[in-house]
């Protein structure tokens, strides 16, 4: 490499990644944008992934090591973009892939206009039985107008209404370095993408959105249900965090704070979709406190949320119990529904005579003969 300052630095945090590194490695080193660097940060991995790094690294002087303890992700992101040297800065997990020219393209969109950021749309991955990978297109806006045009956030918060998928972009270093733009640096994989995300947004004044996909993004078990004790409040603590970023930035915080609130609460409905029964009132008792001090601090910009939005948060905040258990009811009701279904349509009927009373069941059952 020359002596030059690379036009992307891709900063890859790493820690047991030895099944899919050698894919993702090799398809970093086939951009075709030449002038990379890729910064591997090895997160205290147990398994061979510093040896895949180093062997990859004694055949393409592109690659910096970076060998560190575990502290995870938000960590090892921080380390690395302290230790990139780029122009723009991008970033590659290490269990997803590129296509070639991803980096040629955003770069070249970046330089255009001299963008703080520039993102693009993604491909799902998943890899079936026969070990075949299988690609589709995900947008990260659902707003035709935005793509393919300088934006401002300052101007315009629906911008944060754009997906949050860090991982689809390159960011100017400078800028990164000028605002003090970090990850929060929380324990293991948590989250973290909500505060580097947040804060991007409310530091750009120029970024553009493109509708082609270049990052390969695998799908494993991202529905999965969580489990652990440790791991219910990752994404109320992380929202903490932003909050107590943003509130330290007094004019950041009178512009965006409606903002902030209205995201959190998609944020903080997904990762409740993904609770353990057990673990979802604790989640939400906390959640409605915070947000009942919301409320009463004039923070919540009623405006900006749908009508069932708003709604459903306020149900939350007057009884988070009830709410639970609602759900749970809701659930119950169309689990026998499903099972009477199974049986046939007399045990439909027989299910909606105890349920709703005999006009009710008579009516539904009229109506489903004549279908």
């Amino acid at each position: 490499m020359n002596n030059t300052a690379p036009k992307v630095s891709v900063v890859m945090p790493i820690y047991n990644a030895e099944p899919y590194l050698e894919q993702a490695l090799d398809s970093v080193l086939a951009q075709t944008l030449k002038d990379i660097e890729v910064v591997c940060v090895n997160d205290g991995s147990k398994d061979n992934s510093l040896q895949t790094m180093q062997r990859y690294a004694s055949n393409d002087s592109r690659i910096k090591i970076i060998d560190k303890p575990n502290g995870g992700y938000g960590h090892a992101m921080n380390v690395g973009m302290s230790n990139a040297t780029g122009e723009y800065v991008g970033i590659l997990e290490p269990d997803d892939y590129l296509k070639p020219d991803m980096f040629e393209k955003l770069y070249n969109r970046a330089i255009q206009d001299d963008l703080d950021f520039v993102r693009s749309d993604y491909y799902r991955l998943t890899t079936d039985d026969n070990g075949v990978d299988h690609l589709e297109k995900e947008p990260i806006c659902n707003k035709s107008s935005y793509y393919n045009k300088t934006l401002n956030p300052q101007d315009n918060v629906d911008l944060f209404n754009i997906r949050m998928e860090n991982w689809t972009g390159i960011y100017k270093r400078s800028w990164l370095n000028e605002h003090d733009i970090k990850f929060n640096e929380s324990p293991g994989a948590g989250f973290q993408d909500n505060g580097f995300w947040f804060q991007s947004y409310c530091w750009a004044t120029k970024i553009a959105i493109l509708d082609e996909a270049f990052y390969c993004y695998r799908q494993d078990n991202a529905a999965s249900s969580i489990n652990q004790s440790n791991k219910v409040f990752v994404m109320l603590d992380e929202y903490q965090w932003i909050e107590q970023w943003l509130k330290s930035n007094p004019a950041l915080c009178q512009k965006f704070i409606g903002i902030f609130e209205y995201k959190k609460t998609h944020n903080c409905e997904f990762a409740f979709s993904r609770l353990a029964e057990e673990f979802q009132l604790p989640f939400l008792e906390r959640y409605a406190a915070e947000y009942k001090q919301a409320f009463d601090n004039n923070e919540i910009d009623e405006k900006l949320f749908w009508p069932d939005e708003l709604k459903r948060l306020k149900n939350i905040v007057a009884d988070p119990e009830a709410y639970v258990n609602g759900l749970r009811s809701c659930k119950d009701i169309k689990s026998d529904l499903d099972l009477a279904r199974e049986k046939g349509k007399m045990a439909v009927f027989s299910y909606y005579l105890k349920k709703e009373g005999l006009a009710s069941a008579l009516k539904r059952g009229i109506s489903s003969l004549c279908r």
